[in-house]
């Protein structure tokens, strides 16, 4: 394990960082800001004001599915500010994300009953979470309008993370062989775009990007991956990217 942070290995992780490889995990400096980003996040779900939003949201329907290890707790300022817009944004009510399960489509199939909506639902999904919205949207795909993803590994190597020793220890099985039919890459059959960032220090950005093929859009932000469901300016993004 010592080898892994030798020199040339973080100097090889540090330039795929910032050409956006989607080979190797980000590099620990990113990595260590990720600890910082994160209680912003958890204050800023907590205390912090709506983000003001140029965009209607017409009751438009929304789904937010959160992270991996996080809840809808995590993700309250974005749906706050999505509500404030005139959007019908929810939680995804399914408690704290620790992984994909043989029966996550059918919970989702539940939670999208009770939600009681008459129009296509958009699903925003963060990390994981993303995961879980573009194969949930291969199996519903009348009842999905439109998939986001902010910072999600759909592209590449399952393991071109710094999560996924973690996520198999949780989960209880390997990021290559889990509990249902997927093909992570493969894009959903409805509109998709993908948020991605250079300094994301869970994912590596290539990762979260993507292939031309594997989504309709790809737009960078400029934050850390703890940050894509707080920061003011990623929350923006996403609301335009709604519409």
């Amino acid at each position: 394990m010592a080898s892994r942070f030798s020199d040339i290995t973080f100097n090889r992780q540090m330039v795929v960082a910032r050409t956006g490889g989607a080979s190797v995990a980000p590099a620990f400096p990113l990595l260590a800001r990720e600890a910082l980003s994160f209680a912003y996040t958890r204050t800023s779900a907590a205390f912090a004001s709506t983000v003001d939003l140029d965009v209607v949201g017409n009751g438009r329907p929304v789904m937010i599915v959160p992270g991996f290890m996080a809840s809808d707790q995590t993700t309250a300022r974005l749906r706050r500010s999505l509500q404030d817009a005139g959007f019908a944004a929810h939680g995804w009510g399914l408690g704290r994300n620790k992984g994909i399960k043989a029966d996550i489509f059918e919970r989702l199939d539940r939670r999208v009953a009770e939600l009681d909506i008459d129009a296509p639902l958009t699903l925003v999904g963060w990390s994981l979470g993303g995961l879980i919205a573009r194969e949930y949207a291969k199996v519903s795909r009348h009842n999905i309008a439109k998939v986001v993803t902010l910072g999600s590994p759909f592209s590449g190597d399952p393991r071109a993370n710094n999560a996924w020793r973690l996520y198999e220890f949780v989960a209880g099985y390997k990021v290559d062989n889990p509990p249902l039919d997927v093909i992570l890459s493969e894009k959903p059959p409805v509109p998709t775009c993908a948020f991605w960032s250079q300094n994301d220090g869970v994912v590596a950005p290539g990762s979260a990007r993507g292939k031309s093929h594997e989504s309709d859009h790809q737009i960078e932000l400029d934050c850390t991956h703890m940050a894509f469901v707080a920061r003011p300016d990623a929350i923006r993004a996403i609301a335009r990217a709604l519409v």
